[in-house]
């Protein structure tokens, strides 16, 4: 009996296994069902792949499917010689009202250079990296040069996650393009790249309820739709501090209410109204309506052109009822090029992503001044870490002799005990220039 009832088991889960149904995308001998867009690099089938030849004088080149895909899981291998970088489209798009045709949308991200991105998610012609593997640094090691790779990609509703040989690259969570086409892209090359290969084999999509067949391992997430909080975020705590619309849950520094001028909201996006550069003289600071102890603070933020803001914790904000801004911790938020204040402090303490005046950030780090970028503030005890995009910044302990030594070196030398407070309110800087801030989100810690 047990061995009938072992044997029933055996076979029903073999029958679930196998049950998972796959399209082949390529067949093996030539590209029927593929058509060729924008650029005129070279695909050509050899030994049962598609093999992308990169050509110069030619912008990117996409060898895309005929059919759009919406919910699927789709594997691949794929090979590349060094020097080429490439990538495979998802969800993706070609219209005559988008930039005349150009491909845009998500982005498997090949990349054999020392950088190390492959599995990462790129934004084709549109919003950029998503998922950068600043924001994973195991899979870096993912990719094998030289070899023959497995890929796969789950893209199910909002959630698209990657793997490499079996490593968790990605994991985004997105609603801007929900179906698209699959292409394989050939990069624009200079003189010295042309010539090189990129090579994918073994192409199959599963689209028959795709969520039953969820890999349960998976990439740290990136939520990417602008001030919510995925099913994951919500399961792990997080809440968001800002709603994106709204006031609600911010105050002046030394004020009952929120400011009356200074601050506007424009399309889910708090901004910093441009004044005289002065330190909390227009509309003046913003914070929390309560206090945090230890915590993980991440808050998007984009400076314009000069620009001078900071992202406060720890703040007191009795400390300094007179001129200027409330007193506490700071993330630097700079332009390090044009802000003359990143030439002031010592070695660098007043540049970005520093603790201000007190620890510089180091001189090279991964800071677009024309996109949004993410700080990370973790607060565990008396242990700080400030992050710029997943990269991990400065690294302190406060309420100890070496903190107060470097305390009394700095500006803040005259607030008594200053940085040592068990909690304190979060705070948005206005230094009287444009800087915008959204997805302000924070996960209380024990």
């Amino acid at each position: 009996m047990k061995r009938t009832f072992l044997l029933l088991s055996l076979l029903l889960c073999s029958g679930a296994a196998g049950a998972q149904n796959w399209q082949e995308l390529f067949n093996g001998t030539d590209l029927r069902g593929w058509k060729k867009l924008n650029g005129k690099a070279q695909y050509k089938v050899e030994d049962n792949a598609i093999v992308g030849i990169s050509r110069t004088g030619t912008p990117n080149t996409f060898l895309a499917t005929k059919d759009r895909f919406a919910d699927f899981i789709l594997e691949f291998e794929f090979k590349v010689d060094e020097g080429l970088n490439s990538g495979v489209q998802i969800r993706s798009e070609s219209r005559k009202e988008y930039d005349n045709y150009r491909v845009h949308g998500y982005q498997f991200e090949i990349d054999p250079s020392q950088r190390a991105w492959s599995g990462g998610i790129y934004d084709e012609a549109r919003r950029g990296w998503l998922y950068p593997l600043t924001c994973n640094p195991s899979a870096r090691s993912a990719f094998r040069h030289g070899e023959w790779n497995r890929a796969r990609i789950e893209a199910v509703g909002k959630s698209i996650r990657t793997w490499i040989n079996g490593v968790p690259c990605a994991n985004i969570w997105d609603d801007m393009t929900r179906e698209g086409f699959i292409a394989l892209q050939v990069h624009a090359v200079g003189e010295q790249d042309a010539g090189k290969t990129i090579s994918w084999r073994n192409i199959r999509i599963c689209t028959e309820h795709p969520e039953k067949y969820l890999t349960p391992e998976t990439a740290p997430e990136v939520n990417c739709i602008p001030n919510t909080l995925s099913d994951e975020e919500i399961a792990e705590g997080w809440q968001l501090l800002w709603d994106g619309k709204t006031t609600a849950g911010w105050r002046g520094a030394k004020l009952d209410g929120f400011p009356q001028q200074g601050w506007v909201i424009e399309q889910g996006v708090l901004k910093v109204c441009k004044s005289d550069g002065a330190e909390s003289a227009n509309g003046g600071d913003i914070i929390t309506e309560r206090k945090y102890r230890n915590f993980i603070l991440k808050v998007d933020f984009r400076i314009t052109e000069g620009a001078n803001s900071g992202i406060k914790y720890f703040v007191n904000p009795d400390l300094n009822r007179g001129a200027g801004s409330a007193i506490g911790c700071e993330f630097q938020i700079l332009d390090d090029d044009k802000h003359p204040d990143a030439r002031l402090g010592v070695k660098g303490n007043r540049k970005a992503a520093s603790l201000y005046d007190l620890i510089p950030a180091p001189d090279t780090k991964p800071f677009n001044k024309k996109e949004f970028n993410t700080a990370t503030i973790v607060v565990e005890g008396k242990r700080v870490t400030h992050y710029l995009n997943g990269v991990k910044m400065v690294e302190y302990e406060r309420d100890n002799q070496m903190w107060n030594a470097l305390v009394a070196y700095s500006k803040y030398r005259d607030w008594k005990d200053f940085g040592n407070a068990a909690e304190g309110y979060i705070l948005l800087q206005d230094h009287g220039d444009e800087v915008w801030f959204r997805n302000i989100k924070i996960k209380e810690l024990q």
